[in-house]
């Protein structure tokens, strides 16, 4: 068999071994090592295999992960997140919809200090679903505006996805960093146009709370907000100054909020200790899932795929713009099924050189917008994590409910992408000041 029909039917193997619930790292490890023992050698395969595991465990560069990550869980074990929403609440509370809309601004300020997605989701679920229900809120508007805040936590900096599609791409996390900030801020803002529009048309989705007054949300300013945006300016500040790297701005941070949080005494021993479990467990699956795609990468490479799909895009007469634009509708049919993280890492090897190398895309620019696409991804069925998050949050909610209410945040989301590719300099204006 030629190289190109093994690579093919190794992609054909990574799908069936995942419908098969085979965890997506193995999944990669196993068509990966059959695919490159078949196009060069097993014997070749068999060393080329710890090779990448051990080269991603002992990465200096992907110690930036674990940092990270244990930076997010402290926020969520110590109550910054509770703190976050209490401020947003007071200041847009008594809008139409304004618990809705204090739930993105709140998921967006805790996305600034955690990164993920999933960790976003749950925090905020614990924290703003029994506000919303005990304000009369519709289950499907409260329930799927925390799926969909929950998104923020990957976009707005730092974020773990930004920095595994860095180290793939071989391009500069700092830069990712900064790109994120104004289309994550653009995305919060189209998320509450879409709850006001939502709120506007059916008032009883979203009853309007009282009014704070402006002693009162002075005083929320302390519940966490200070916390985060001296952490924030801090670690991010210092690593676009140059002061640090990206690993040494993941370690002071994380330091930063080990540091507020004890001396507040809202950090237990016990919180800690959790935070560190779970920052562990979650590190090591990453981790692990990072290899797999190393791995993987390194088979679709021998088997020519992306070379040859680069020339089929190069040889097709649509104008570049009409084939990112497929290229993002492969990306979210395939995010509709596979988890943002692994999808990045599955599909990189294959349409990066396409769109950057072929095309002529900026890279900076193509990585927000993969990361944008793939978190519509997160709350679209049939496997939405952040909606399952949800779920488990608030078990009485139907999952179809939650599904129903995210439709208004998916065309939020499609008409920030929509910007972004038509006004590339949202994205690129503030990585080329700097």
């Amino acid at each position: 068999m030629s190289p190109e029909v093994v690579g093919l039917l190794g992609i054909a193997l990574l799908l069936v071994l995942i419908a098969l619930k085979v965890p997506i790292s193995f999944a990669m490890i196993i068509s990966g090592f059959l695919g490159f023992g078949t196009i060069i050698s097993f014997p070749a395969a068999i060393n080329l295999l710890p090779t990448e595991i051990y080269s991603t465990f002992s990465s200096y560069s992907l110690s930036v992960i674990p940092m990270f990550i244990w930076m997010g869980f402290i926020a969520y074990h110590s109550g910054i997140g509770a703190g976050l929403f209490r401020f947003a609440h007071k200041m847009v509370g008594h809008k139409p919809g304004g618990l809705a809309m204090a739930t993105q601004a709140a998921c967006a300020l805790f996305g600034a200090i955690c990164g993920s997605n999933t960790a976003t989701a749950a925090t905020m679920g614990a924290i703003a679903l029994p506000e919303m229900r005990k304000y009369g809120y519709d289950d499907s508007l409260s329930s799927a505006s925390i799926a969909a805040g929950g998104a923020l936590g990957v976009i707005i900096p730092p974020s773990v996805i930004f920095i595994v599609y860095g180290i793939a791409t071989q391009q500069s996390i700092g830069k990712l960093f900064i790109a994120g900030i104004v289309p994550g801020i653009l995305l919060m803002l189209l998320y509450m146009l879409a709850i006001y529009i939502v709120v506007k048309r059916r008032p009883s989705y979203g009853p309007v709370s009282e009014k704070a007054s402006w002693k009162e949300r002075v005083q929320t300013l302390g519940d966490g907000l200070f916390e985060v945006m001296f952490i924030f300016l801090f670690s991010l500040g210092g690593l676009f100054a140059g002061w640090f790297t990206p690993t040494e701005a993941g370690a002071i941070g994380t330091a930063c909020i080990l540091l507020v949080t004890v001396l507040r005494k809202h950090l237990s021993l016990a919180k800690l200790r959790k935070s560190l479990i779970d920052a562990v467990r979650t590190t090591a699956m990453i981790m692990l899932m990072v290899a797999g795609a190393m791995f993987f990468g390194r088979f679709i490479a021998v088997s020519r795929l992306p070379i040859l799909l680069a020339q089929w895009a190069a040889g097709l007469p649509l104008p570049s713009f009409a084939i990112i634009g497929v290229i993002l509708v492969v990306y979210l049919i395939l995010g509709c099924f596979i988890d943002a993280l692994a999808l990045i890492l599955l599909t990189i090897p294959i349409f990066y050189p396409v769109a950057v190398n072929t095309l002529g895309y900026d890279p900076i620019w193509f990585g927000v917008i993969i990361v944008l696409v793939v978190a519509m991804g997160v709350i679209t069925p049939p496997v939405g994590m952040n909606v399952f998050i949800v779920k488990g949050v608030a078990g009485d909610i139907p999952t179809e409910t939650i599904f129903k209410g995210v439709w208004p945040f998916v065309i939020a989301l499609v008409a920030c992408i929509a910007l972004l590719i038509a006004f590339p300099q949202i994205v690129t204006f503030l990585p080329n000041l700097l």
